[in-house]
């Protein structure tokens, strides 16, 4: 990672982007990547619009040629206890929190800020339109598919590699086999009727 004097006095911005929101299982992950001027990656764009293969791609490349990056997240106890638009929120200030050096100027995939040590600005569909928020969606959504790999072997049986814990009727049906996992958002509404045992 460069120091910043080797950016030419440039204006250090940081691109935030999360995965996870609509999630019922695991944290929600947020990215914050400065870029580096001097270093652009061809192909930046939404997460979700790019296959695992070409995602993984970028993300060795955003880790190599960045300025710096960082991968905040909040976990499924903390989405419970103090909401997901405040854990998304946390995750990113946990993110921007370990950048060094610190950026100057931050923008944010969607229309709401988290409190942060730096001007900033909310950018609806940025994921698309900024390449810094581009780059933090992948590492993001990278970073939180590796999360789901892992519970996937230490929950066989409910395909989190498949549905990286969004509530597909596979998850549902898994759910309703086996129960919940201690990594299930319990205040979500598809995990807490099958803690109470509603149909």
């Amino acid at each position: 990672m460069l120091p910043a004097a080797s950016l030419d006095n440039s204006v250090l911005i940081a691109g935030l982007d999360e995965v996870g929101r609509g999630c019922i299982v695991g944290p929600v992950i947020a990215a914050a990547v400065i870029l580096h001027p001097d270093k652009p990656i061809a192909g930046l764009t939404d997460s979700k619009k790019l296959s695992e293969k070409k995602r993984r791609d970028l993300a060795a490349q955003i880790k190599a040629s960045a300025v710096c990056w960082a991968v905040g997240r909040a976990e499924a106890s903390e989405i419970d206890t103090i909401n997901i638009l405040q854990a998304t929120l946390v995750a990113m200030q946990r993110a921007v929190a370990m950048l060094e050096p610190r950026p100057e100027f931050a923008k944010v995939d969607g229309n709401r800020l988290p409190i942060l040590p730096c001007p900033a600005q909310a950018v609806v569909g940025g994921d698309l339109l900024v390449a810094e928020i581009s780059a933090a969606s992948i590492l993001a959504k990278v970073a939180r598919d590796e999360e789901m790999h892992t519970l996937d072997r230490l929950y066989p049986g409910y395909h989190f590699a498949v549905h990286k814990g969004y509530p597909t009727q596979q998850h549902l049906a898994a759910l309703q086999q086996y129960g919940a996992t201690p990594q299930h958002r319990t205040s979500f509404a598809p995990v807490k009727k099958i803690l109470q045992g509603l149909p």
